[in-house]
């Protein structure tokens, strides 16, 4: 066995359980620990034994499943799963397809007041706190345009579902 097997497996299941932690998604932080592994490999001559190689791939790992929390994919999948929060099966997912397909459409139908925390929010990925600052508003207020804004679009699905039918 090579160094770079053991090291792997020595240090996967770990890894893949810390990634999991953040990412809540098996599938997911097992790319995580992948890319993780990519990454220390090719910079492996970076790592200069200040602390465990454990403590080190650990800490590269809680960074990149943070980096795929902030990530537009990550907020694309929170914002389409809290819409349609329902098990997929194959005629779901091509009919989410089609909604992806009409989410900028029926963004554009919000008010101003919804739309804007929620572009902020899941497009330009700002926290709650920067968009009340940007928008000189209560915290509260935010996540109330946020939670309407995620109803409104919701229920612009629904109706072009009953008019699909």
């Amino acid at each position: 066995m090579n160094e770079m097997d053991q090291i792997i497996d020595e240090h996967s299941r770990y890894l893949v359980r810390i990634a999991y932690l953040y990412v809540k998604n098996w599938s997911t932080a097992e790319d995580v620990v992948q890319e993780v592994f990519i990454t220390y490999f090719q910079k492996s001559d970076q790592f200069r034994n200040e602390a465990s190689l454990k403590t080190y791939l650990t800490k590269m790992t809680a960074n990149r499943a943070k980096d795929y929390l902030r990530s537009w994919k990550h907020k694309k999948d929170v914002l389409f799963d809290t819409i349609f929060a329902s098990a997929q099966g194959v005629e779901e997912v091509v009919l989410e397809q089609e909604q992806l397909a009409s989410l900028e459409k029926n963004l554009f139908q919000l008010p101003l007041k919804y739309r804007e925390p929620l572009i902020l929010f899941y497009y330009d990925e700002q926290s709650i706190a920067d968009i009340a600052s940007y928008l000189k508003l209560n915290e509260n207020t935010v996540k109330t345009r946020l939670r309407r804004a995620r109803q409104q679009l919701k229920e612009f699905f629904e109706e072009e579902e009953v008019m699909g039918n």
